[in-house]
């Protein structure tokens, strides 16, 4: 075991509130490709950011449908907890975990056992869609339905009861979304009333989730970064481990519940 993984196996062991904080690398191994890495969906393909950005999905029809075939074909339908997501349930199990930040959609660290008031998504979730005129929000596989029936870019049924057109997208932040302040607010709240912050997963760029890792520092906690690569939040950490994620978070937090 080399010195960087025993000491962050230290810190995570002696702490008794620990808050993880996760971003898209974490769900590659069940097959969810992340967006910004070596492989990821806008790195292969720039033009798909385009479904990622408010103010061109609400205007182009076009984009829509893309957004929902998109959606239809998502891999995270499928996807399973892996070897992370399992350890960091451990954490719960455990009875030491504060709450789990994440930035991703997928909802699999529900689907690994978490209680939902202990997952704080940042980015919303794709298991429902809302409506962008009247917020009517619904799950998002009885809208799926509808696009599968042949309504390419379906609009939200509890307007067209009222004689209007509602736009419905995924309940998720889109590029040019301002986030939800009440969720923001508990993830920095987080971030400041652990012992250790885990980040996993994460580039640690989009802001201000990123600033999660200098809160938790300024208020005294330590802090363990686990990714594929360097994070430009790297200087803020105690300890940085950088591999594979399905093999390091069960070696810092233990033995992991079948």
């Amino acid at each position: 075991m080399s010195p960087e993984l025993e000491l962050a196996k230290q810190l995570i062991g002696a702490a008794g509130r620990v808050t993880v904080f996760t971003g898209a690398g974490i769900s590659t191994e069940s097959g969810i490709p992340d967006f910004r890495g070596p492989n990821g969906v806008w790195t292969r393909n720039p033009a798909a950011e385009k479904t990622a950005t408010l103010q061109n999905y609400l205007a182009d029809p076009d984009v829509r449908r893309l957004a929902w075939q998109n959606r239809l074909r998502s891999p995270a339908w499928d996807a399973q907890p892996n070897r992370g997501h399992r350890a960091i349930y451990e954490l719960e199990r455990q009875g030491r975990l504060n709450a789990v930040v994440t930035q991703n959609i997928d909802g699999l660290h529900q689907r690994a056992g978490h209680q939902p008031q202990h997952v704080i998504e940042v980015h919303g979730t794709m298991h429902w869609s809302r409506c962008w005129t009247c917020d009517d929000r619904r799950p998002m596989q009885e809208t799926l339905q509808r696009v599968r029936a042949g309504e390419a870019d379906p609009h939200c049924l509890a307007c067209a009861a009222r004689g209007e057109t509602g736009v419905l997208k995924s309940d998720t932040v889109s590029f040019g979304q301002s986030l939800v302040p009440e969720v923001i607010d508990a993830a920095m709240q987080a971030a400041e009333e652990c012992d250790v912050l885990l980040a996993a997963g994460s580039s640690l760029s989009v802001f201000p989730a990123a600033n999660l890792v200098p809160r938790a520092r300024a208020s005294g906690a330590g802090v363990v970064i686990v990714n594929g690569e360097p994070t430009g939040m790297d200087r803020f950490a105690d300890v940085v481990l950088l591999g594979p994620l399905g093999e390091l978070l069960p070696e810092l937090i233990g033995s992991t519940s079948p």
